[in-house]
């Protein structure tokens, strides 16, 4: 597992019992290893916003970034504190039929947690343009162009099905970036096994507020938005 990963999950809680999550959830076939660390965990909480709730505005309102974080990200932390609670006590029962039933809940609300708390540092009132150094070589390398990298990333994200996100992510077992989309709250690391460096939400509440069901509009602007230096710090992070 990442450092990078670890440093996401202590966002929202002290960082041993983060640590103790991190290291195990590895794989999607695993995702509830680490449901073991429970016995001594502490309790996610949300975490700030490194900016104003208007700060990105033109592209994104505040009104949005407000019921975003403060509402549907809160609503995770909340029901992953509940979900982790039951499950501990079905650990403690050795209650396996439980444990397997809580499972779907850990998977939906724990990745809300996980790629909303990437998501509000992956963009910046100071974002936009394209990145440099060695992500720009990576880019160019895996997909030709950044014109070409940003229209793929902004094709897969428009043809989410439902809600979802779009990812750029990297894989570590290649070295080579790649572009994945994933349903729900689905964790892009979690199922899929690349480490996250950009994640867009195109579920509804990310942007219906202000460009109602025209998806391809709200990702259009999202890209003014791209805190690049944030993506390439989780890039040059995951090569280590």
């Amino acid at each position: 597992m990442s450092h990078d990963k670890c440093e996401v999950l202590k966002w929202g809680r002290v960082a041993q019992p983060a640590r103790c999550l991190c290291r195990a959830s590895r794989s999607s076939a695993r995702f509830v290893a680490p449901l073991g660390c429970l016995v001594s965990r502490q309790k996610h909480t949300l975490p700030d916003l490194p900016y104003d709730y208007a700060a990105l505005e033109p592209h994104i309102n505040a009104e949005i970034m407000q019921l975003h974080h403060s509402k549907h990200h809160a609503t995770y932390v909340n029901n992953l504190n509940v979900v982790e609670e039951k499950y501990k006590e079905a650990l403690a029962k050795g209650d396996v039929t439980t444990q397997v039933s809580l499972q779907p809940a850990l998977k939906f609300n724990g990745g809300g947690h996980i790629n909303h708390s990437i998501f509000w540092t992956n963009l910046s009132p100071n974002g936009g343009g394209e990145p440099k150094g060695e992500l720009m070589e990576a880019i160019k390398r895996d997909f030709g162009s950044f014109t070409n990298f940003k229209e793929k990333l902004t094709a897969v994200s428009v043809g989410v099905q439902g809600s979802g996100w779009g990812w750029l992510g990297y894989n570590k077992e290649q070295g080579r970036l790649q572009i994945a989309a994933c349903a729900n709250q689905d964790p892009l690391q979690g199922t899929t096994g690349l480490i996250p460096l950009l994640g867009i939400d195109v579920w509804e509440h990310a942007y219906y507020l202000q460009y109602k069901n025209v998806r391809p509009d709200y990702l259009k602007a999202i890209w003014n938005v791209i805190n690049w230096e944030n993506v390439s710090s989780r890039y040059a992070t995951c090569k280590k």
